[in-house]
Parts: C-alpha cells; sequence; structure tokens
C-alpha cells in the first residue's frame, strides 16, 4: 500500500502528514505533528528571509522527513506557500533545505494553495460539492475561494497575514488601542475591496444565504479551541464547530486585553500562537461583517490534508 507524506511549509507552521489509502477515495492518517518556526518572520519589507527562521524551519524539516521514514513513508512533498513565494532569498533556502534536511520543497501558486485547500475542507468537513466561500487565514496571507460544486468561481490572495500585521501593526503589550484600531482599518479596508472588486456578485443577499462560509488554518482553529476550552487540542471537536461572530468579537477584545504571558496561559491557545493570534481575530472579524456572514464553520483539515488527498488520487 502506497504510504504517503505531506509537509505544509507555510509562513508560521510547518505541517506534516503521513497518510495512506484507505480504499474508499480518501486517506487513513497514520502519523501527524507540526511545529510553528515562523519562517516569515522579519520578511518584510525587503523580502528576505532571516537566518533564524529558516535555521529553526530547516531543523523541523530534518526531524519531519526522519519521522516520516520511520513510518515507512515512500514519498515524501514538501510544499512551500507565502513566505517562499514572496522572498528574493528563495533559491538559499531550497539549495538549504536539499542539503541539509533532504527535501526538496515545491513552492506552490496562490491559485493551486486555494485549490488544495478546499480539497482537504471538503473532505475534512463531508460537505460534497456545495456552495461555499473558503477563507484561510496564513502567517503571510489570508486567501479566499469561491466555489460552486466543482466549480471555483474565484480565488484571491489578500497579503493579510497575522505575522505580517503583528510585525506591522503591534508593538506594545498588551497592544494599545491605537494598534488595535490601526489593524482592523487595514483588514476593513482590505475586505472592502475584496467583496466590490474581487468577488464576481458577493454583493447579492440571496448569493450570500445561499453559501456556507468556511474558515481553516490556525487562527479559525485556534479559537474554535479556545471557545471549546480545550486542552489538549482536540480535531474532531474543532472540526465543524460553529464560531459566531459576537463570540469572535468578545474572544478577540479578551485577548487584547491580556499580555503575551498572559495570552499563553489562556487555555486552548496554543503558547507558540499568543503572539500573533492578536492580530488574526480583525481578520476574521473584518471578513464576516464585511462579507455579510454571523458565523463561520471551522475546518480542521485545509491545505496539508489537501496536498495528501491529491497525492494519493493521481
Amino acid at each position: 500500500m502506497d504510504r504517503v507524506a505531506v509537509i505544509d511549509l507555510g509562513s508560521n507552521t510547518v505541517r506534516l502528514l503521513v497518510g495512506e489509502p484507505d480504499g474508499a477515495g480518501g486517506y487513513r492518517s497514520v502519523y501527524a505533528d507540526q511545529e510553528i518556526t515562523r519562517l516569515g518572520q522579519g520578511l518584510m519589507p525587503d523580502r528576505i528571509l532571516q537566518l533564524e527562521p529558516m535555521e529553526r524551519t530547516l531543523a523541523v524539516l530534518r526531524r519531519f522527513r526522519q519521522a516520516a521514514e520511520s513510518h515507512a513513508a515512500t514519498r515524501i512533498a514538501v510544499i512551500g506557500t507565502s513566505a517562499l513565494r514572496e522572498t528574493k532569498n528563495r533559491e538559499t533556502f531550497l539549495e538549504r533545505a536539499r542539503r541539509e534536511a533532504g527535501v526538496d520543497p515545491r513552492v506552490i501558486s496562490g491559485g493551486e494553495e486555494a485549490r488544495l485547500t478546499l480539497l482537504g475542507v471538503r473532505a475534512a468537513l463531508r460537505i460534497g460539492p456545495g456552495r461555499l466561500l473558503l477563507m484561510d487565514i496564513g502567517g503571510g496571507s489570508t486567501e479566499f475561494l469561491l466555489a460552486d460544486g466543482p466549480e471555483i468561481r474565484a480565488i484571491v490572495s489578500t497579503g493579510l497575514g497575522v505575522v505580517k500585521l503583528t510585525e506591522t501593526y503591534l508593538h506594545t503589550d498588551p497592544p494599545r488601542p491605537a494598534e488595535l484600531v490601526a489593524i482592523r482599518d487595514a483588514a476593513s479596508a482590505r475586505m472592502i475591496r475584496l467583496r466590490t472588486q474581487e468577488l464576481p456578485d458577493l454583493d447579492r443577499h440571496e448569493e450570500i444565504r445561499s453559501r456556507i462560509f468556511v474558515g481553516t488554518a490556525g487562527t479559525v482553529t485556534t479559537l474554535a479551541a479556545i471557545d471549546l476550552a480545550l486542552d489538549p487540542y482536540d480535531p474532531d471537536r474543532v472540526n465543524r464547530h460553529r464560531l459566531l461572530q459576537s463570540r469572535v468579537e468578545t474572544l478577540g477584545q479578551e485577548l487584547a486585553s491580556l499580555t503575551l504571558a498572559e495570552r499563553k496561559r489562556v487555555r486552548g491557545l496554543e503558547p507558540g500562537r499568543a503572539d500573533v493570534i492578536v492580530a488574526g481575530v480583525p481578520i476574521c472579524l473584518a471578513a464576516m461583517d464585511t462579507l455579510g456572514f454571523s458565523e463561520l464553520l471551522v475546518s480542521d483539515g485545509g491545505l496539508r490534508e489537501g496536498i495528501l488527498l491529491d497525492l494519493l488520487t493521481r
């Protein structure tokens, strides 16, 4: 049986999944792991990957390759996203990954990232080919995908990433009100352009009502885990959890009022995400408010799972 390992090499988190076909067109998970390495830290404004984030990420890639091999994976696919798409010293990192970690990352476009994420989300939520709007909040960018059944009608990469926004706007601990206003204004302005110019027909009320609004990746799953007070994290409970806009707003206010040390002790909040979660909430709220959704369906599955399914079905 073909056993495959995929490594989702994100701007904030590196995720590993080893799986095999389940005989029914899906996959059976054999082993999973993830670690926050913050590859995109300090990337802006010069678009240069910094030495320490590269070192952290290369060490995790090496460990994940070894874990994949120990679980008898016959193939290892490493997929790079926003940080590697944007950086000027990408080839330096890729060459080091090949030489020092023994993996050969492939950098995909924002469109391909969205397609694979949709594949993983549909499988995780078991929602079939329905109409949905998907939001994927990442460290370097936030993608939106508008889908009607198998047809992808629009894919938009906004450039709003939690690492970028944190480094640009949040400089005090806890954040000052002016910093929070600035980050909300930046997120809201980008969402207005998304709705009015980039997502076809989404300004019509019936178009919104006919869709499920789905969120995936670390910010959304972390908010769900906090809402559920999960310790440890439980993917089965997070998956299909519904986040109400009013609850996201309350959680955002509570988290922003805490110091970083206090946030690290919040039940359900992974300590390595405690600094960037404050920037993730305004993205989520601006999207819900501007796009007209009062609740968000959470998917624990996303890009990592989509990559695996894509490899297994080829």
